[in-house]
């Protein structure tokens, strides 16, 4: 048995329309201005017969959309239900449509550029003498707020030599932080390295770094060999006092990017994935890894195979009849002080498209039959290659599963996503020389799986008894066909 799951990572924009009957998340576009729900600056003031297009909130975890395209044009007159616009959020393209009649009078968010959520992004004019005023105040809206709306910026071809020209006046002030501290001499390895080959008193150099630390830039300009002020050429050609002098100005700044590379914005979905990352390191989690033979799973596969019975959807019903029986690593915890036991099975796998990832939910897995369960996710499957995901379908998540055993990966841990308690990461089948218990070897094969959980909710004993209920099922899966 090679792999266990179809993992698809890929997600694009949705070419099925938004319906505000069945999506309110995605209905809060265009909203008149004695609305509660959203506030706009007192700088923008909404008469009674032009209204404002927002940008929706697509997902819980989004903060802000990019326009992909607009659908309508500037003049185009608008019913209600019409599809305007486009948006990128952190997970799917979705089309979203207008909650009134009107005219589309003024862009304020033009394609390809980026907004927060709820900040106007379009001007609807009842009439068209309300065309021109709309437009007015669209201007307005630019030139006040438009480092807020603007197009992510662009990278420089040599921010590192730029960067590098200011720092250099710096030197004196920071002065007074060696005077702070004249007992203990901080400095770089290299610095050090560099005051002994060029035989340079340490202690007699003034550190520029943070807290008075000194820097290789500070020997080589006590040494005489790098002038105060120098000219770009020179720092190019200093390698060292490019990637150190940008330190002395700002502990952040970027260093000297090689030569023949070059950098690559985010996504807005590659930026929602970073984020949950950063976000789960704040969650203390542990990790328990069990072997589980699958012989009798792989004949259970060839048998059901023909069916279109996928692995996926094998291990995804495994996994929900385990939870069944042990709802505590099916909890989640959000605020540190209490936790939800989810009333619902709803198991997410981890799938890959292109330059993203994104995890298709079974909703009650538990519940469905093998056979259902398998068409439905193939029905997710084919959604997520047509970018036409919902949002529930793809974050209502209680637990996760991620597989790379169709890769030959043994094992590996996974990272727990943020709301959940605990996910799954299944490795490759491979056969194994196990004994028996009469002292006779025989070859069997086996996959081991691994658990992250979150150990403010979950403890080692009951992960344990989960992996040992979960691995009896895979051992004996004649349950999973009932």
């Amino acid at each position: 048995m090679n792999a266990h799951s179809t993992s698809i990572i890929s997600m694009a924009s949705s070419s099925q329309s938004l319906r505000t009957s069945t999506s309110l998340p995605f209905s809060s576009l265009i909203l008149p201005r004695s609305s509660s729900i959203r506030r706009r600056p007192s700088s923008f003031k909404i008469q009674a017969k032009i209204r404002e297009i927002f940008m929706p909130a697509l997902s819980s975890t989004m903060t802000e959309g990019k326009i992909v395209s607009w659908i309508k044009s500037e003049g185009d007159t608008l019913s209600k239900g019409d599809s305007v616009v486009v948006v990128e959020s952190d997970k799917a393209d979705m089309d979203v449509e207008t909650f009134y009649d009107g005219i589309l009078a003024a862009i304020v968010v033009s394609e390809g550029e980026t907004a927060p959520v709820g900040a106007p992004i379009g001007l609807l004019a009842e009439t068209a003498e309300d065309i021109a005023e709309a437009q007015a105040k669209a201007k307005s809206v630019k030139s006040g707020s438009g480092s807020s709306f603007s197009p992510p910026s662009e990278i420089s071809d040599t921010p590192p030599v730029t960067s590098s020209q200011s720092p250099s006046p710096p030197p004196p002030p920071p002065v007074k932080a060696v005077s702070d501290g004249p007992k203990k001499i901080t400095a770089t390895p290299q610095a050090k390295k560099l005051a002994k080959q060029h035989k340079i008193d340490i202690a007699s150099v003034n550190g520029t770094g943070p807290f008075g630390r000194i820097t290789p830039a500070d020997v080589e300009a006590a040494a005489g060999i790098v002038p105060s002020k120098s000219n770009a050429p020179s720092v190019v050609a200093s390698a060292p006092v490019v990637s150190e002098k940008p330190k002395a100005g700002s502990s952040s700044a970027a260093p000297a990017a090689l030569p023949g590379s070059s950098n690559v914005a985010f996504t807005t979905m590659q930026s929602a994935v970073a984020k949950n990352m950063v976000e789960s390191l704040s969650v203390p989690t542990f990790r328990v890894g069990y072997p589980v033979t699958t012989d009798a799973l792989d004949a259970l596969y060839e048998k059901v195979k023909p069916k279109g019975v996928t692995m996926t959807a094998i291990l995804a019903k495994a996994a929900a009849m385990a939870l069944v029986q042990h709802p505590v690593v099916n909890a989640t915890c959000k605020d540190g002080k209490n936790f939800h036991y989810n009333s619902n099975i709803n198991v997410a796998v981890a799938v890959a498209i292109n330059g993203g990832l994104i995890t298709p939910v079974l909703q009650d897995a538990d519940k469905l039959d093998l056979y259902l369960l398998s068409q439905k996710w193939k029905e997710l499957v084919a959604k997520a290659r047509s970018k036409q995901l919902q949002p529930h379908e793809y974050n209502s998540g209680t637990f996760t599963l991620s597989n790379l055993g169709m890769f030959g990966v043994d094992r590996f841990d996974a990272i727990l996503p943020p709301g959940q308690g605990a996910i799954m990461a299944v490795g490759a089948s491979k056969p194994t020389v196990l004994a028996d218990a009469d002292g006779f070897f025989r070859v069997k094969n086996k996959m081991l799986v691994n658990v992250t959980a979150d150990h403010r909710i979950i403890y080692g004993a009951d992960l344990a008894a989960f992996l040992q209920t979960f691995s009896k099922i895979i051992e004996n899966p004649e349950s999973l066909t009932l």
